[in-house]
């Protein structure tokens, strides 16, 4: 794990008097002291990838603009949408609305829907549907927000009637066996809202390549704030066992192979 990383997720664990509760500057006029615990309005702080660890999901995954994760979270998430495309209602249909997020790009986010005549009137009711920046899973490359194609109607982007969609329901049932977890169920206690489209990787086991950084970096989250669907640990028999078999040459992909 690189040191930068290291010396941020150690910061996670230390004493709450470690901190000074400096307030931090996050957008113009919205100047807020951090939680006794190192969270800013809830939210947990994480680090900056490094973007020459990023590589970018082919095809037109991305909307907008290419959509970036960490190498070991893209492998999986090649092997999520291989399987989710074997189900008809589902192929091609899953989108990365927005992935990695600079820290300096998740300002312009948050801070760009804050004042007058916009979403929202101040920083903390900006956070309840957006990390300020330095505190969003975003800037790890382990998290990203997907997003369905063509949209259905009467449910846009990041709208928690993506739960109701054929997409969507089947993300809820079969993303964690590619290593990807739903960070901010219904309730919970970041009270950050309810985002069925919000997912981060974490590895199907902590002997999973690269699975231990990412773990590392998302440890309070997991340990004080339960994500739900979570990653359960499998066996490599069980890991075996879910993995979608190729379909023999010449022959259709059976669609049975994922449930409806």
């Amino acid at each position: 794990m690189p040191l930068r990383w290291l010396l941020a997720v150690l910061t996670l664990f230390l004493p709450a008097t470690a901190f000074a509760l400096t307030p931090v500057t996050l957008c113009n006029g919205q100047t807020i002291e951090p939680l006794p615990d190192g969270r800013m309005l809830g939210h947990i702080p994480y680090p900056e990838g490094n973007p020459a660890d990023m590589v970018v999901i082919p095809g037109n995954f991305g909307v907008g603009r290419p959509c970036e994760l960490h190498r070991d979270a893209a492998a999986a998430m090649s092997a999520l949408l291989a399987a989710a495309d074997q189900v008809p209602e589902v192929k091609g249909k899953l989108r990365g609305v927005s992935c990695f997020r600079t820290i300096e790009r998740q300002r312009q986010i948050f801070c760009g829907q804050i004042g007058p005549g916009k979403r929202c009137k101040d920083a903390a009711e900006r956070a309840k549907s957006s990390g300020p920046p330095g505190y969003s899973e975003h800037a790890t490359g382990y998290a990203l927000d997907f997003g369905i194609r063509p949209l259905t109607r009467g449910c846009g982007d990041v709208s928690d009637c993506v739960a109701e969609t054929a997409p969507g329901k089947w993300l809820l049932q079969h993303a964690p066996e590619f290593g990807f977890e739903l960070s901010f169920p219904p309730g919970n206690a970041q009270g950050v809202t309810w985002e069925p489209w919000h997912w981060r990787w974490v590895g199907l086991s902590a002997d999973a390549p690269g699975a231990a950084t990412a773990r590392a970096l998302f440890t309070t989250a997991r340990t004080r704030f339960p994500a739900s669907p979570a990653v359960l640990d499998l066996s490599p028999e069980w890991q075996k066992a879910i993995q979608p078999q190729p379909a023999p040459t010449g022959t259709p992909a059976p669609g049975q192979a994922w449930p409806k």
